[in-house]
């Protein structure tokens, strides 16, 4: 019989090793990145909910990009093998008699991750909410991590257009007389994102943006017990610190 305190050693040594093995995991994943690079993949999803841990995918769809310009795209309903809520449909349109006969998530997420590559992805707030799905369903299919950097364009928004009161999707196609019909069409999404990430593009090189040279995420100022430095956002992923 183990005495108390070796019953404590144990139960430390796995929550350590479980511990440990979650920052593995999560330092496998892409950083998000805040400067505009021109050759990238801008991706949108279409779910059951808001959820990422109890709602499905239900549409993928991507616009691949090169020096800004686009090259190609993917689009594929997928049928979550339940059935797809009113109040989704109502956001989205997308029925269960639209996705039927789609592929099942594993063949559709094999083609996306095909079609991307190691394209830095683009999307609006996907750091909050279309990369979480993409990783739970990555890591529950294939058992790997999704390694792609990112950039955000909601972050992104805030930075260049701190004037709008909102910063959806639809604010900033209005902002930049962008069409937004067909919204909350994934395709449709990835065309309008496209469009009015380029532009912000513009007005980022009119502003100076501190970028970590180390993993090429945004430096914010911080506070420490010696006073204010430049931390990087990626943190703890990135140590990386200046002095102010």
């Amino acid at each position: 019989m183990r005495g108390s305190t070796g019953w404590c050693c144990f139960f430390l040594y796995v929550n350590l090793r479980k511990h440990k093995r979650s920052i593995t995991e999560d330092e496998r994943k892409g950083n998000r990145l805040v400067q505009y690079v021109p050759d990238y993949t801008v991706f949108d999803l279409e779910t059951t909910g808001i959820s990422a841990n109890m709602d499905d995918i239900i549409e993928i769809s991507a616009v691949k990009v090169k020096g800004g310009i686009v090259q190609d795209t993917f689009s594929t309903l997928v049928n979550p093998g339940r059935h797809i809520p009113a109040q989704a449909t109502k956001v989205n349109g997308i029925t269960d008699q639209m996705v039927s006969e789609a592929p099942l998530i594993r063949e559709a997420m094999t083609e996306f991750l095909r079609f991307v590559g190691e394209d830095i992805l683009v999307g609006h707030n996907i750091q909050s909410f279309d990369m979480k799905f993409i990783y739970r369903e990555v890591e529950e299919l294939f058992q790997e991590t999704v390694s792609n950097d990112f950039i955000d364009t909601l972050y992104m928004a805030r930075k260049c257009l701190p004037e709008l009161k909102h910063h959806r999707l639809t604010d900033l196609a209005e902002h930049f007389g962008i069409s937004s019909k067909g919204a909350h069409r994934a395709l449709n999404d990835c065309v309008m994102n496209q469009k009015c990430f380029e532009e912000m593009a513009k007005l980022q090189k009119k502003s100076v943006v501190f970028v970590c040279p180390k993993c090429g995420g945004e430096m914010i100022r911080r506070n420490g017990r010696y006073g204010e430095f430049w931390g990087c956002g990626n943190f703890p992923k990135c140590r990386y610190t200046q002095n102010i």
